[in-house]
Parts: C-alpha cells; sequence; structure tokens
C-alpha cells in the first residue's frame, strides 16, 4: 500500500511538473485542435449522401440539384483505348537482307554452273561435287541430271529466281518472321509455275525455301509512341448532367454511370480510407503551421501567449461545427436549394471574432485557411470556399475600424451583400437557372451575413470573459454613459465626471498622435477617478463653493483621503469587472506623484522636521504603459488649466509644457516607453484641444442698456 501511494504520489506530481510546462500545454492544445478540426473536415454528422455500389438496387430516386460537366474516366478511356487499337502495326523493310539473298543464291548458282562446265570430270563426279555443294538434300536423280545439265539453264534458273525474289520480298511490305512459311511456300510455288525442267524446278525450289529469310521488322517502341499520340490525341468525353435530371429511378440496378454521376454531383458518400484521412490530416497540420509561422514572425505576443493561440483553435472549432451543422440540413421539399447550403457557412464570423479580440491580418489568413478547408469539407466544392473567403474578408475589414456597437449589425450587412454578389458570380459560373440563382444568392447570401453577425455577437461577451481580453465592443459598451458606474460618478461626483469627460477628450487625441489605443485611453480616463465616489466632497471639483473639509483636519490626514481614491478606484473597477487595462489606468494615473499642496502645508506647521515627503505621495505604481501615462499627464493638465486665471494660449502652452516637465524630472514617466518626440506631440496636442476649451469669447453688451436703447430707436422712427 505504502508503495503504491508513492508511486501515484510520484505520478500526479510528475504530472503536475509537466502540466507547468508551457511548450507541453502548447503541444497537447495543438494536438487536440489538430484532431477535433480533422474530424470535423472528414466526416458527416448526419450523412445524407447515398453510398450505393455496382449491381446494387437503388432505394431511391435521385435527381441533379444542379448543373455539372464533368469527364467520364470509364468511357474517355474506352474511346483511347480503341484509338490506340486503330493504329496500324506498319512493318519496315530491310532492303540489305533482300540483296542479301540473291547475291547467296547467284554465289551458290555459280558454283553449280563451274561444277557442269567441268566436263573432264565423269557425271558421278560432278553429281557428287554438286551434293557436297548444296546445303540442302536433292535426290540422287535431280542431282545426276543437273551434273549433266547446260550451264545457260542454270542461268536462266538464275534470271527466274531473281524475278520469283522480287515479287515475294520486294514488293508490299516485305517479309515479316510471321509470313516467312508461307512467302517460302509462294515463291517455291512460283518456280513451279515457270517454264523450267524438272530437275531446275526442284533445284529452284529447294534453293528459295533455304534461302529465304524475313526481311520486314516491327519497331515496338515507335509503335507504341504513336499508339500514345493517338490516345492523347482524343479528348475527355465530357458529361453533362442538367439541373433536375434524373439520375437513377428507385428500383434500378446501379451501374459504373450512375456512380460518375454521383460522384460529379457530390451525392456519393465515399468511404473514408486511410489514404483520404492522412491527406486531410496532412492538409490541416499544414495549415495549422502556416498560422503559427504568420504569428512567430509577426505576432510574437500573439505566438507566446497560449490562451491567444487556444482561442483562435476555439473560434476554429466552433465555426467548423456550425458549418459542418448546416450542411447536415436535409431540405426534403427542395433538395436543390439544400444543396446549396454550403454558402451558409459563417466563415466570417471567425474573421470578426479575430479581428475584434487580436488582429486583423491574423484574422485574413485564419479566414483563407478556412475557405480551403470548407472547401474539402463539402465533398471538394470549393465554390462554397470561395463564398465564404469573400464574405470573410469583407467581416474583417467591416470590423477592423469598429467605433459603435452597431458596427457590428452593419459588418453582418456587409457580409451579406458581399455574399450575395459572389453566390450570383458563383452561380452564374456553374449554370444555375435563373430562378434558383436569384433565390440562392439573396436567401443564402443574406443568411450567411445574418448568422455572422449573431454568431459574432453572441460569442463575442464569452470569448472576452474567459481569455481576459478587452475588446473594442467592451470598451464601447463601458464608454456609454448609462453605464451603471458612470452614472453613480455623474450623480455622486458631478465635478470629477466632468472632469473625467475632458480628461478622456484630451487623452484621446493625445493617443492618436503617438499610436496609443484612443478608445482605452478613452475609456480609462473614464473611469480614473471613479474612486472619488465613496468620499466626493473633499475633492474641490464637487463641492461646488461650500466648506472645505480639508481645512478642518491635518495636511496628512487630507494626504491620506486624496490618495484612497485610487485604491478605492481600483476596488470599485474590480467588483463591477471592468477589464484589467482600464484598471491599470485606474491604479497607474498618479503614479508616485507628490501631492504638494497638502505637503508644503505640512512643511509650514510648526514641527518641519517630522515632515516626511514619501508620506505626501500616491503608492503609485508608476505608469507602465503609454494608455497609463497619457491619462495621468491629461488628468493634471486639465485640473491646472482650469485653475488657471486668463488662460491665454501662451499661458496654456507654457503649463502644459511645465507639467509634463515636472512629471518627466520627478521620475513618473521612467517606467513607460514614451520618447521625448512623444512627449513634444502629446504637448502640442493638448494645447491644440485645450485651445478649443478655453478659447476667447466676445463681451455681450448689457441687456438692459440695450432695450433702453432699442426702445429709444423705435419712439424716433414713430415720430
Amino acid at each position: 500500500m505504502l508503495s503504491l501511494r508513492h508511486v501515484g504520489g510520484g505520478l500526479l506530481k510528475g504530472l503536475s511538473l509537466l502540466w507547468k510546462n508551457k511548450n507541453f500545454r502548447r503541444y497537447l492544445a495543438a494536438a487536440l485542435f489538430f484532431v477535433l478540426i480533422t474530424l470535423l473536415v472528414s466526416f458527416d454528422f448526419v450523412p445524407q449522401k447515398v453510398n450505393l455500389q455496382v449491381g446494387e438496387i437503388s432505394p431511391s430516386t435521385i435527381y441533379a440539384p444542379r448543373n455539372v460537366i464533368y469527364v467520364d474516366q470509364e468511357k474517355t478511356a474506352e474511346e483511347r483505348q480503341k484509338a490506340m487499337e486503330k493504329v496500324p502495326q506498319v512493318p519496315e523493310m530491310n532492303q540489305e537482307i533482300s540483296a542479301a539473298v540473291r547475291r547467296d543464291i547467284n554465289q551458290l548458282l555459280d558454283d553449280v554452273k563451274q561444277i557442269q562446265a567441268n566436263t573432264d570430270a565423269e557425271i558421278s563426279e560432278r553429281a557428287s561435287q554438286l551434293k557436297a555443294l548444296l546445303p540442302f538434300s536433292l535426290s540422287e536423280e535431280v542431282l545426276t541430271a543437273l551434273a549433266g545439265g547446260n550451264p545457260a539453264s542454270t542461268d536462266q534458273l538464275a534470271e527466274g529466281i531473281t524475278i520469283v525474289l522480287t515479287e515475294v520480298m520486294d514488293q508490299g511490305e516485305g517479309i515479316t518472321s510471321d509470313q516467312l512459311e508461307g512467302a517460302k511456300t509462294q515463291a517455291a510455288s512460283k518456280i513451279a509455275a515457270r517454264q523450267f525442267q524438272e530437275p531446275y524446278k526442284a533445284l529452284g525450289q529447294a534453293l528459295v525455301k533455304h534461302s529465304l529469310r524475313a526481311n520486314a521488322f516491327f519497331d515496338e517502341e515507335k509503335y507504341h509512341m504513336l499508339q500514345q499520340e493517338a490516345a492523347e490525341s482524343v479528348p475527355p468525353v465530357r458529361v453533362n448532367i442538367q439541373f433536375r435530371e434524373r439520375i437513377i429511378t428507385q428500383g434500378d440496378v446501379v451501374t459504373e454511370e450512375h456512380i460518375a454521376k454521383l460522384q460529379a454531383l457530390g451525392l456519393s458518400r465515399p468511404e473514408h480510407t486511410f489514404n483520404t484521412l492522412f491527406g486531410t490530416g496532412l492538409l490541416v497540420a499544414l495549415l495549422m503551421a502556416v498560422t503559427l509561422l504568420y504569428t512567430y514572425i509577426h505576432q510574437k505576443s500573439i505566438y507566446q501567449n497560449i490562451s491567444y493561440l487556444n482561442l483562435i483553435g476555439i473560434i476554429v472549432v466552433i465555426v467548423l461545427f456550425v458549418s459542418r451543422s448546416i450542411m447536415a440540413i436535409n431540405i426534403s421539399q427542395w433538395p436543390e436549394l439544400g444543396a446549396l447550403l454550403g454558402y451558409v457557412a459563417p466563415l466570417a464570423a471567425a474573421g470578426m471574432l479575430i479581428t475584434i479580440l487580436l488582429e486583423s491580418r491574423l484574422a485574413l489568413l485564419v479566414v483563407m485557411n478556412l475557405a480551403l478547408l470548407l472547401g474539402v469539407m463539402s465533398g471538394n466544392q470549393f465554390d462554397f470556399g470561395l463564398v465564404a473567403f469573400v464574405g470573410g474578408v469583407s467581416g474583417v475589414f467591416s470590423v477592423s475600424k469598429l467605433s459603435q456597437r452597431g458596427d457590428l449589425v452593419r459588418a453582418g450587412i456587409y457580409v451579406g451583400i458581399a455574399n450575395v454578389v459572389i453566390i450570383a458570380i458563383a452561380g452564374l459560373l456553374s449554370g444555375l437557372p435563373w430562378y434558383l440563382l436569384i433565390t440562392s444568392a439573396l436567401a443564402l447570401g443574406i443568411a450567411n451575413g445574418l448568422l455572422s453577425s449573431i454568431l459574432t455577437n453572441g460569442a463575442l461577451p464569452y470569448l472576452e470573459t474567459s481569455f481576459g481580453i478587452t475588446s473594442t465592443v467592451r470598451l464601447l459598451e463601458l464608454s456609454n454613459p448609462n453605464n451603471p458606474l458612470l452614472k453613480q460618478l455623474m450623480t455622486d461626483a458631478p465635478g470629477s465626471y466632468h472632469h473625467s469627460i475632458l480628461v478622456g477628450n484630451l487623452a484621446e487625441a493625445a493617443a492618436e498622435v503617438v499610436g496609443a489605443e484612443p478608445l482605452v485611453v478613452r475609456v480609462g480616463a473614464y473611469y480614473h477617478d471613479i474612486g472619488k465616489i465613496k468620499r466626493p466632497f473633499f475633492f474641490i471639483e464637487n463641492q461646488l463653493g461650500g466648506d472645505n473639509p480639508h481645512d478642518k483636519i491635518a495636511p496628512s490626514l487630507s494626504t491620506l483621503i486624496l490618495t484612497s481614491h485610487v485604491k478605492d478606484g481600483v476596488e470599485l473597477a474590480r467588483e463591477h469587472k471592468l477589464p484589467q487595462p482600464i484598471i491599470d489606468i485606474i491604479e497607474q494615473h498618479h503614479g508616485q506623484s507628490l501631492v504638494s499642496y497638502f505637503y508644503h502645508k505640512a512643511l509650514e506647521g510648526d514641527r518641519n522636521e517630522t515632515v516626511n515627503e514619501e508620506d505626501f505621495r500616491y503608492e503609485g505604481p508608476k505608469p507602465r504603459t503609454k494608455e497609463a501615462a497619457i491619462v495621468m499627464l491629461a488628468d493634471n493638465i486639465e485640473a491646472a488649466v482650469r485653475s488657471l486665471q486668463n488662460p491665454t494660449a501662451g499661458r496654456v502652452e507654457g503649463l502644459v509644457r511645465k507639467i509634463i516637465k515636472d512629471r518627466l524630472m520627478d521620475g513618473q514617466l521612467d517606467e513607460c516607453n514614451l520618447t521625448f518626440k512623444d512627449l513634444d506631440a502629446i504637448a502640442n496636442s493638448f494645447v491644440r484641444v485645450l485651445s478649443g476649451i478655453f478659447h476667447t469669447r466676445i463681451e455681450y453688451p448689457d441687456m438692459k442698456q440695450e432695450m433702453e436703447r432699442r426702445k429709444t430707436r423705435h419712439a424716433g422712427a414713430r415720430k
């Protein structure tokens, strides 16, 4: 028992250490998303396609849901085989063989003539010489007759054989090896038909049968090349399937032609072989690698944040799941429209969510990958992928500059319009009938846009909360004056509320010129003083001319009350679940700056030696982002300019630059990444906005004096 507990404890400890490893969690998540995406792309939820085999009986009648032109591979192969069979196998004649045969025969007959001309020898001796000379056997009677024969007769035989060889070997296509025996018989027959003496006929027949050889041969390589050229010259056999054409009738025996048509229409459900699944897995792995490589090179912060990578994977899985569910819907009343439901796949939702939560260029890459996967998922119907890609790109661009929540609704409308156009184009290219073209473009395109918008709106709050991302939509909601926290600030601390609005205007303008997040800055400025709700009347802007409670308490206590509004604001922000960037601005908007008024007031007391400067500073931390630093400067400058007597343009600019310099020299800007160039741009921006607020006004005349003047003028006119 103890050993088992020890082993179990060690195993749990090892798994715990392994789980804490960042790379292990990254690889585990990648493997999980790889499996889920591969399964979603490869398998149908509710297979609506038929699974017929050749020789089976069709259980139902199937009609074509659209026009399709496809290549019939079987008929194309048959036509090409016929073309190959028609290629003639023509042998090539070798004239050297014919000349060699003639030369051999003439040489042999010359030797025969020499033996015949040797009259000094006895006939029997000459017959023996002929027997030894001839490479074939002749009877003794024929040999004796030839031995006593006339050489002139032998010359006539040679001439006759030459004529026969020309007729047999040189005319036509020559003699192939298969034709050799027939050629020998033919040549012997021609010799027998000539007017030769019998011994010479026997010699001529034996001679041609022995000497005749094949002189025509086939070039196999050339023949196969000609066959290949003939096959390639045959165009593919294309079959045109018309919309609503009956593919197979219930009760028919399934043939190869039926299977080919069903596959061309995407109605045949192929069995998922290992090769198919392996190929899909390779495609998914490749697209995942491309996405990770892009984030590694161009979006390092996203690549290093496992939560963000998981967010991308979850969005992809959700969108593919919804797309697969839509394509599984069976519209029995209108099957031709049901076959086009792939156009409703809401890939634009993925593009919009990733754009809002992360980054727009990454969203474009994900949309492109999803469009390719959708084409594979729908049975290689890449027109679905094309429509989804165009709609997704439209969605990305529609929300890239989100300024209010209504833009999400408009984004869905833009996606719908883009889908209507691209579906119409795809329908024209595929030859859809006009009534189905218009219906599918309007109904499916608009449905895609609405579904993408609904899915984006529905998933956005959950994804924001789960992954701790502050989206533009969330910030827009927080900037609404009807937000409960802002309404409470406006009611309980109206001076602080209006101060926050002015700070927001100043900070947003400055953020735009230095490349910070304007919306984050504006919302952070709205909420930076919410801690003043707890003790509003201890702040000068909320006293409205009444008694100042700080006159009755010690400077150290006043400082504690003033500085506590930062801590109170952070607590309120967390209680109302404000985003972390806004909480950071609330916490850092004073940094560790000095409450100079009460510090100097304390110094003026009787015991200066007991005053510690650190006791009169905010707890911090110092601003760590551009956004927090901009809010700090805008907060200080707005309060200072408000108290400025005779705020001329020159005095305002001088005060702005002095405050920025003081904060810089005090070290409050040490931890943010603002440059001197940024600070100069911020100062110019503040001066420009403040000039619009504290502009010179004309002095209106006293209303009573003006009325008396007008009465006098009107009385004179009546007289």
